[in-house]
């Protein structure tokens, strides 16, 4: 694997640091806890990058591609930042688990989140690994407007 980014990518990119504030705000809404209780709003969006955990999401289109990926979540998928947000997030499961994928994004549709989600899913060179509760939601931004859907998970095992 080639070398990752070791600062945060959004540094001259807006979008980023307020798509970091949409991910915070809507997580905080759902679940009644914040996703790092101990960062301010200033460094938010970079402690995010650097968390313990797995982040990613995607955007609104018809075939949705991830705008978003964390430092744990690109060492896992095995991707540079520039490759990944140009992958439509079907890719991140093989085939066979796809469909599987699409009713877990179904689901998230209609209630808002998924709070429990266990799922396999594969990196770019072909590893196979379980996501275990997992949290997947919907993100809004300020008017209500949907942006798309983040998934967060802490617990994995490759296969």
């Amino acid at each position: 694997m080639s070398s990752l980014p070791m600062q945060y990518p959004s540094e001259a990119n807006q979008f980023l640091a307020e798509h970091a504030a949409c991910i915070r705000d809507i997580y905080l809404q759902l679940f009644g806890k914040d996703l790092l209780p101990d960062a301010n709003n200033e460094n938010f969006a970079r402690l995010l990058f650097h968390a313990p955990f797995a982040l990613v999401s995607h955007d609104t289109g018809p075939d949705p591609v991830f705008n978003y990926a964390n430092l744990k979540a690109l060492q896992l998928f095995e991707f540079e930042w520039d490759e990944f947000i140009r992958l439509p997030s079907r890719l991140s499961a093989e085939p066979v688990n796809q469909a599987e994928r699409e009713r877990l994004l179904a689901a998230v549709t209609e209630k808002g989140y998924i709070d429990n989600y266990e799922g396999v899913r594969i990196s770019k060179t072909g590893k196979r690994f379980l996501i275990r509760h997992a949290v997947v939601w919907n993100l809004r931004d300020k008017n209500g407007n949907y942006r798309g859907q983040a998934a967060c998970f802490d617990q994995w095992q490759f296969l």
